[in-house]
């Protein structure tokens, strides 16, 4: 898994791009607190020819984020995150973008 940042000097936006090497799988998606962990609101990633999903989301600098993959129905922590945070409700940690 892998995770890329681009900060855009026009706009207080980075570009965030999520590649997700995930061959069997049908669907992958990306979803966080920027989304309000709503599964309708998920960045869908798009399948390329080797087997990776990758997609790219524009979110505001200066903050942090909380997301985790949704990889075929079941949630996936990315390994490249920049931090992990404890969540209760799902009692399990999930990934931290610090942008």
């Amino acid at each position: 898994m892998a995770i890329t940042k681009q900060y855009l000097k026009s706009k207080p936006v980075c570009k965030v791009t999520f590649t997700v090497p995930a061959e069997e799988a049908k669907k992958v998606a990306v979803v966080g607190t920027f989304n309000e962990w709503n599964a309708k609101k998920a960045v869908q990633l798009k399948k390329l020819k080797n087997g990776n999903f990758k997609g790219t989301v524009d979110l505001e600098k200066d903050n942090s984020y909380e997301f985790r993959y949704l990889v075929d129905g079941t949630y996936v922590n990315d390994d490249q995150a920049d931090a992990y945070a404890w969540n209760d409700f799902a009692a399990a940690e999930n990934g931290v973008l610090n942008l």
